[in-house]
């Protein structure tokens, strides 16, 4: 089963480093349209087997005989699991890493598409991963109706239900002995108290959670008077409201509000980046470009990492402390003779989240980044 990768996570794998040779990192994608089957699946992850292994026969010339073998170990390792152990029920993409001197084997399904990819390196590759980090995760999105009434959150793509008040509630054209008027206030007194019980809910969830957006669903006619009995903390988390049918199940309901997190998304990428053009503007705490960029992460500085959607370039990193820069050279540490990497980005994300900074993979919608080259970043200092 899927599950989500936090910005913990991902720094405690960032911090990693083999003492020990290298690791290898392999990604797989696994969208059923493209490995439908299990023979698919047995075709796709050997082929990328076999580019670890190329890329071992590459790197052997630098590497030990003991780091060669254990290196075969790993990728062998890795390739066994696969037929003997892994499942892809709810996963939707993989990365796995493997450093056998290191005693490191970690698996990530993910319920999310990754691009195919094998690294053997010091370090794990993690650009793939934070594009995934915090997608959609945490939002709540919750149905509201005369009778239903339940809360979920957003997890690994999925809703998962964190409360439910549904109310049996009479149907309105019943007689009960009393008169048809004196009946229909008893309703509406019950289904007010409902309402009242699913705000409290929903209130409850949010104050627990902390900085999470919501969705609202269900019958334009309790919308209004819904919102009405939310406290001022859920009115200002609210994302928007869509009509949905009281029978509508989960999937069908995070279709329905997936175009509101979506635009949610778009609106929050377009605040960060113009917070970024007014800092550039006016040289404030802000870097520009893979030289500044790199330069700022390598430092420290870094609060937040921009990053436009599918950006990257060669770059060079220092083999003795990790240090990173656009152009070739020696360390401005330790004078250490750079090694050129061939994915800058990575370099990038790893000297941003061991500093304890983000990364906000920007979509294609927004172009911002595009003059610099595609990277930016928002600094503390």
């Amino acid at each position: 089963m899927a599950g989500t990768i936090t910005w913990e996570q991902l720094r405690e794998l960032a911090a990693f480093r083999a003492k020990h040779g290298c690791a290898v990192s392999l990604y797989v994608g696994l969208d059923p349209s493209i490995v439908p089957t299990a023979g698919d699946l047995a075709s796709h992850t050997r082929s990328l087997i076999a580019r670890a292994e190329r890329q071992l026969g590459e790197q052997s010339p630098s590497l030990s005989p003991e780091e060669r073998k254990a290196l075969a170990r790993d990728i062998e390792r890795i390739d066994v699991w696969f037929r003997s152990e892994f499942s892809r029920e709810g996963v939707r993409g993989l990365a796995v890493f493997s450093a056998e001197r290191d005693d490191l084997f970690l698996q990530l399904p993910l319920p999310w598409p990754v691009e195919d990819e094998a690294r053997i390196a010091r370090q794990l590759y993690l650009a793939p991963l934070v594009r995934l980090v915090g997608r959609d995760d945490g939002a709540l999105v919750a149905y509201v109706g005369r009778e239903r009434g339940d809360v979920y959150r957003l997890r690994a793509g999925q809703l998962l239900p964190l409360a439910d008040e549904s109310a049996d509630v009479p149907g309105r054209h019943d007689q009960g002995g009393w008169s048809q008027g004196r009946y229909e206030r008893h309703i509406e007194t019950i289904v007010d108290r409902h309402l009242r019980d699913v705000a409290d809910a929903l209130d409850r969830c949010v104050r627990r959670l902390r900085d999470v957006r919501v969705v609202l669903a269900g019958p334009e006619e309790t919308r209004s008077g819904f919102e009405s009995l939310l406290s001022a903390e859920t009115r200002a988390a609210l994302v928007g409201w869509v009509a949905a049918e009281a029978h509508v199940d989960a999937p069908r309901l995070l279709e329905a509000a997936r175009p509101l997190l979506d635009g949610w998304r778009a609106g929050r990428e377009e605040e960060l980046l113009a917070r970024w053009r007014e800092e550039a503007a006016r040289n404030g705490r802000a870097a520009a470009g893979w030289e500044e960029t790199l330069q700022a992460a390598s430092d420290g500085r870094v609060e937040l990492l921009l990053v436009q959607d599918g950006a990257d370039r060669p770059a060079y990193v220092c083999p003795a402390c990790g240090r990173a820069q656009a152009v070739d050279g020696s360390c401005p540490l330790d004078g250490t003779t750079l090694q050129e990497a061939d994915t800058g980005l990575d370099l990038a994300v790893h000297q941003t989240l061991t500093h304890g900074g983000t990364v906000e993979v920007i979509g294609e919608e927004h172009r911002d980044l595009e003059p610099v080259g595609g990277l930016a970043a928002l600094l503390r200092f």
